[in-house]
């Protein structure tokens, strides 16, 4: 019962990554441009489809792994420059229409290139063989998951607190005014902004892609989890988003195992507890 406990946690730690990768692009999306993206959940299984695409023509899942997101990203940036750049000062309502739309166009347009039946994507052979510690087995493929997606996390951290880059996009979120008053092409500064945020998704839905598959309705699933790991972590937080992926990827798992039924329920009612305590997230700012 312990080897079922310590593996459903792992898990979590897994599913939790995943979110957090989610979750941070969706924040620091919001963070810099307070624009609320409605797509991020349908870039997540672009991300995860073109990982497939990648691996059928090449058989490396690494290779898939590096262009996958390089490709979401410049989708994202393509996007931004034709259509989100117009909508910004326009009220939340119309940013949630115009993102709604195009999270349905890139939906039907997954069903009618890949088919309306999911696509399943190997675990890379390396990663094919399992821990044995005792009577504890557990897949590699999960471990690299968490390792990997950790590096990725300590990597942006670097790049949003160490890096000009990085001071922009802050400062941006403060007073974008100030910035573009100092000399930095703000519109410039969103784009590459909006596409990081939009490639991290694209990196969650690969490493996804050999759990789960990829599948062409999982962008509403995955969008309703990415906002309650925002809501609960605080909007526009790095540590919140961390924090806040990694409490709802845990519950989910865990609860698993003891009320499958309920497990989905259950990150809610995490959300739901965190609110009453603090209504702006655990890391958030009024």
């Amino acid at each position: 019962m312990l080897d079922l406990y310590l593996f459903q946690l792992l898990n979590g730690l897994g599913l939790g990554m995943i979110y957090f990768l989610i979750a941070v692009g969706l924040t620091i999306i919001f963070g810099l441009l307070n624009f609320v993206n409605f797509a991020h959940g349908a870039f997540f299984l672009l991300g995860a489809y073109l990982c497939y695409t990648a691996v059928a023509i090449t058989g490396n899942f690494w290779l898939a792994l590096l262009i996958a997101p390089l490709v979401v990203a410049a989708l994202a940036w393509a996007v931004e420059r034709l259509l989100i750049k117009r909508i910004y000062h326009l009220p939340h309502t119309f940013q949630i229409l115009v993102t709604l739309g195009i999270a349905l166009i890139i939906q039907e347009a997954s069903v009618l290139i890949w088919g309306p039946v999911g696509k399943n994507i190997a675990v890379p052979p390396e990663l094919r063989g399992v821990l044995i510690l005792g009577e504890f087995i557990y897949p590699y493929y999960r471990l690299f998951l968490i390792g990997f997606a950790a590096l990725i996390g300590v990597g942006l951290w670097l790049l949003l607190e160490r890096t000009r880059f990085g001071a922009l996009v802050r400062a941006g979120s403060e007073s974008t005014e100030t910035v573009s008053l100092l000399g930095t092409n703000i519109f410039r500064l969103f784009s590459l902004t909006f596409a990081l945020g939009v490639g991290l998704a694209g990196v969650a839905g690969v490493l996804f892609a050999p759990l789960r598959g990829a599948q062409p309705f999982v962008g509403p699933e995955i969008l309703g989890i990415a906002f309650v790991v925002v809501v609960i972590g605080g909007m526009g937080s790095f540590g919140g988003a961390l924090v806040g992926g990694l409490l709802v990827g845990v519950v989910q798992s865990m609860m698993t195992s003891l009320w499958p039924q309920g497990a989905s329920l259950m990150i809610y009612g995490a959300m739901a507890a965190v609110i009453l305590v603090r209504p702006y997230g655990l890391f958030g700012r009024a």
